[in-house]
This record gives C-alpha cells, structure tokens and sequence, in this order.
C-alpha cells in the first residue's frame, strides 16, 4: 500500500492527535492542525478509511488501525532521521530543519532510510529530542517532565521540547537553553508560575509557557 503525500501528512497529524493511537481525534482537531476546512478533513478520511489505515466512527472520532500506526511511524522516522542529517552533517540550525524534513519524508526507499539511518550511526533522538522510531516502530521514549513541574532545587538535563516552532527554538538558542544542557530550577513565582533557572552555571528567567515547553529528565 502506498498512500500520497497529502495522505501521509494527514496520517502523522492522526497519530500525533491521538497521542500514538491510544484515543480518537475529531475531524475538528484534524482540522485545526492541517490549517484546513472539516469538509476537506471529511474527505480525506473517506480515503484513508478505504485504505484501511484509519476508522472513524460519529461521536467517538477517527481512530488510526494498526496498520495506519506503522505507516505514521516510518513516515516519523524518517523524518527525524533527515533532520538529524541537516543538523549533524549540512551545519543547520536546529529551527531550519522542519520545513525541508517535511519534504523529505516522503521518499519513498526502504534501503535509503536504512542507509541514511547506518550513516548517521543509528540515532535514538532528533534535534528536538524527540526518540526516533527504529526501523520495526518501536519508539524507546524516556521519562521526562516540563520544566515547570520540577520541584524547587531539583536539577536535570534539557533532552526536548514540545513546542519546534522556529521562533521558540530560536529563543532558546539565544538563552542558551540548548538540548542536552544541565539545569537546575531555582525558584517558582506563585504570582504568574515563572521560574527561575540556572543554565550551564547562568541564571535565567523564564515565563511558564516558556518553561512548559521544555522538557527535562530529572537526575
């Protein structure tokens, strides 16, 4: 089976709503992340439905199938691999790669995905710190909390962030809150919930939806 560009978009943003298959997704929330209309959702859906990689029952959403699941995940993989090899091996920056791993995905070679993934020498996480799936769909995540959840003292190491806008990844690059920095959280604001930080030995300050969106493994 093979699904189009537009179909293999549409699957990503199901598996991604449906948080890895585990809950339905309504056409509205499909809607919303496509940037598109719900009768263009309604459509794509009867395609998909037909090739057998979602359901979709009214009232309790569409529903991806196990099939659909595996498909999203190479479709994943592959593009966390490419953006490993623009950030590690073309020197870009980790807000530019989004946009060309989109278009890349959608090669369609088994043999070039396990090339490029034993060139970058098997790679477990992408420059966002997402996990890359391996090439059966397992996905090796670890536990990870915000950074506005930590307990006042607790220290860690920034490993990903929710939020892969180009904007925000650019902020962090200027604070200097890159992935694999140790952080220490100093203090929280009961007023407004932001927080004060030490980055690499340097104090910072940082809103809560700021601080929301970087994830940390507590050590």
């Amino acid at each position: 089976m093979t699904l189009t560009n537009s179909e293999e978009n549409y699957l990503k943003a199901i598996y991604h709503l449906s948080d890895g298959g585990k809950k339905g997704v309504s056409t509205n929330d499909i809607a919303s992340s496509m940037k598109t209309k719900p009768a263009s959702v309604s459509d794509m859906l009867r395609k998909l439905g037909e090739k057998e990689v979602i359901n979709y029952r009214k009232y309790y959403g569409v529903q991806i199938t196990e099939e659909g699941r595996n498909y999203a995940l190479q479709v994943i993989r592959k593009h966390r691999l490419w953006e490993v090899f623009l950030v590690d091996k073309l020197k870009f920056n980790w807000d530019e790669v989004h946009e060309v791993a989109e278009q890349l995905e959608h090669v369609r070679s088994p043999l070039l995905t396990q090339r490029l993934d034993e060139f970058l020498n098997f790679p477990k996480f992408d420059p966002h710190g997402d996990p890359i799936p391996d090439e059966f769909g397992d996905v090796k995540a670890r536990p990870r909390i915000a950074l506005n959840d930590m307990e006042v003292n607790a220290a860690g190491q920034i490993v990903a962030v929710k939020d892969s806008s180009a904007a925000f990844l650019r902020y962090l690059d200027k604070v200097g809150a890159y992935i694999g920095a140790r952080v220490k959280l100093l203090d929280k604001v009961e007023f407004d919930g932001s927080v004060e930080i030490l980055v690499d030995q340097k104090t910072l300050f940082m809103s809560k939806d700021v601080a929301s969106n970087i994830l940390i493994v507590v050590t």
